[in-house]
């Protein structure tokens, strides 16, 4: 090694090393957002598909919500706070009509617990699915 050289893997990693665990924080982050992106995606389905094939409009408004609740708990989902919107103003349209059943789920992923400097406590993610009710069913 030469003499003016001296030192400099110190520096290399005094540098190399923050940066490193930056990108491995912004890797956690980001696939976390990812995974509670499918999973409030998959639970909006789910609460869509079950408010679709109730008889009644109040009854599908809550069999929404039991879906969408159940879906979170199976999916091991935490949230800080979770939103639920149904739209079920489909069941009033007559016999007939094509009419679709709307649910909008909203998370709060925490991300407090990813030190990367800059990066939220908590991340909203929210997807809206929609289901078909049966044209020609009574509703």
């Amino acid at each position: 090694m030469r003499r003016g050289e001296r030192g400099s893997a110190a520096i290399e990693t005094a540098i190399g090393v923050p940066a490193f665990m930056l990108f491995v924080g912004l890797v956690i982050g980001a696939g976390r957002v990812g995974l509670a992106r499918q999973a409030v995606g998959a639970a909006a389905a789910e609460g869509a598909r079950s408010a679709s094939i109730a008889r009644a409009q109040h009854d599908g408004e809550q069999a929404a919500r039991t879906a969408v609740a159940a879906t979170v708990a199976n999916q091991g989902l935490r949230c800080a706070a979770l939103a639920v919107e149904v739209d079920s103003s489909g069941f009033a349209k007559p016999v007939g009509v094509p009419a679709v059943v709307r649910v909008r789920v909203t998370c709060d992923v925490g991300l407090a617990d990813v030190t990367v400097p800059g990066l939220p406590g908590s991340l909203p993610v929210s997807v809206t699915m929609e289901s078909p009710l049966d044209t020609y069913r009574g509703r």
